[in-house]
């Protein structure tokens, strides 16, 4: 299934407005067809998971940077719309009962308002309470305007979603986009997670994004964890969210549960 045929077919025409919004300033539809995997984030200290984490894979489950990488300039924000609407409405198929994370690109955004409504309309039709989503900022991606991107934040924020920075540490603009606008969350780069238990320079580094966050009142989340020992390492530094192949793998269409097992 093509995704312009996903988004046609799921409003069903019930408003020509919202699936209009596609065609905003001449964007094209992305071609290809898309399905979703989903990874839990678990609060370790509470022994329950947080959110799940849509994560985009091609329809014989092509990783998310295969797909990437055939989305043409000119299809991105087709891409973007349609990637939310497909993670809400697997998500509330499946039965999620927590929250949803969902990657977004602010170079797709033209404006906020507009842009948001074909999230919230899907949220509706499904009934997905958005108060659940939560919006995370690649740090991986240029952001070709600052501004444009802390607009975009602010006015997710006043709506009452969850933002958080992803890839932090790894991309374009570490602490001096941290220092801009103060997510919820930050989501530690699996590049710093990687073998944190043997590399005292990583521990120094996260050691102080830690207390950062900690006196900005943001959480924040350990992604990639993949052995035990970087487990260890991070939960007596204080960390109390976990996302990696340690607790669960993504899967697609399902909502894996995390191995506690593994954590005793």
């Amino acid at each position: 299934m093509q995704t312009s045929t996903f988004l046609e077919r799921f409003f069903d025409g019930e408003s020509e407005a919202i699936v209009g919004c596609l065609r905003c300033r001449g964007a094209q539809a992305y071609p290809g067809a898309l399905r979703m995997a989903f990874q839990p984030i678990a609060d370790v200290a509470r022994r329950e998971v947080f959110a799940y984490e849509a994560l985009v894979r091609g329809p014989a489950g092509e990783p998310a940077g295969a797909v990437l990488a055939e989305v043409r300039p000119e299809q991105l924000y087709s891409f973007d719309q349609t990637c939310r609407v497909l993670a809400i409405d697997t998500a509330q198929r499946l039965g999620i009962r927590v929250r949803l994370s969902i990657n977004f690109l602010p170079n797709a955004v033209y404006e906020p308002a507009t842009c948001i409504r074909l999230t919230l309309a899907a949220a509706h039709k499904v009934g997905f309470d958005p108060r659940r989503l939560i919006f995370e900022m690649t740090e991986a991606e240029k952001i070709r305007d600052p501004q444009h991107a802390l607009g975009i934040v602010r006015d997710y924020q006043h709506r009452g979603f969850l933002t958080a920075i992803d890839d932090f540490g790894a991309g374009y603009s570490g602490l001096n986009l941290l220092a801009e606008f103060q997510p919820q969350l930050v989501k530690l780069d699996m590049a710093l997670v990687r073998d944190i238990d043997r590399h005292r320079a990583r521990q120094a580094i996260v050691g102080g994004v830690l207390g950062t966050c900690a006196a900005l009142g943001v959480r924040v989340i350990a992604e990639g964890v993949e052995t035990r020992a970087e487990y260890d390492q991070l939960r007596a530094m204080g960390v109390a969210l976990f996302q990696g192949f340690l607790i669960a793998r993504p899967e697609v269409e399902a909502l894996p549960e995390p191995d506690w097992a593994a954590l005793d």
